[in-house]
């Protein structure tokens, strides 16, 4: 049975400001966790139903995890999300440590998207598009909030997120880059010639776009053209169209 403080640490690891105190973050389910067990990330613990211990006892030892077996009462009664049958773990935050730009490839940054679904959905497209560098402004969503965990599906362990200031960091590391910004009015992306010495792709707010002060950083501002009659585009819908365009016109270079 768990401890009242093991269940106590882990409610506290679903806001923000415990999250920071401890240095630790909570992954629910077991896609994430096994891609949190093969990742470099610093593990607390696991809780796992018997069913995910002995199906998966080969990873959890592989790893040297701290594994407690828990009921599928307990593991529900604990997590954010009803579908979880099988497992949750605590792992340790890593430093926000500083990103500098590739030489040749492109680089997200995101300018105070605040939806947790959104931000989690980014980091997992920028993973499939081979991105592995996100600045995100110090207003963006946590990057470990359970919602933006669980909707990244264990790309958060690929993809490395860096918060600043991003006037700052941009004036320091844009120079001779290009920097193309999501605008609802902007040169089409079908025909944008997005650079083969890499940048930086702006994804701004989901109800303002981009600020005023990043969009001063921006050197092409690019479009997606609207067909039908729908107002906007979910930002992380839109950030999947941009890196596949960027992707796909750059296969043709080579």
């Amino acid at each position: 049975m768990l401890s009242k403080n093991r269940i106590k640490y882990i409610n506290a690891l679903k806001i923000k400001k415990y999250r920071q105190m401890h240095e630790a973050f909570i992954v629910e389910g077991a896609k994430s966790v096994l891609e949190l067990l093969d990742s470099d990330f610093k593990i607390e613990f696991v809780l796992s139903t018997s069913e995910f211990r002995q199906k998966y006892s080969s990873n959890l030892s592989r790893h040297n995890a701290v594994t407690e077996t828990v009921t599928l009462q307990e593991l529900q009664g604990l997590g954010s999300f009803q579908t979880n049958d099988s497992c949750l773990a605590v792992a340790k935050t890593k430093d926000n440590a500083f990103l500098s730009p590739d030489m040749a490839e492109y680089a997200l940054i995101l300018d105070d998207v605040r939806d947790p679904g959104n931000l989690g959905t980014i980091i997992r497209v920028a993973d499939w598009y081979g991105i592995t560098k996100i600045i995100c402004s110090e207003d963006t969503t946590d990057m470990y909030n359970p919602k933006v965990i669980s909707a990244s599906k264990g790309s958060f362990t690929r993809v490395t997120v860096f918060y600043t200031d991003l006037g700052s960091y941009l004036s320091a590391n844009a120079a001779e880059k290009k920097v193309a910004g999501a605008f609802l009015g902007g040169k089409s992306i079908y025909d944008y010639n997005f650079s083969n010495s890499g940048g930086f792709i702006v994804m701004g707010n989901e109800s303002n776009g981009i600020s005023k002060e990043i969009e001063a950083f921006v050197t092409d501002k690019v479009t997606i053209p609207r067909i039908g009659e729908a107002e906007s585009l979910n930002v992380g819908i839109a950030t999947a169209i941009m890196l596949d365009n960027m992707r796909r016109q750059n296969a043709v270079k080579r």
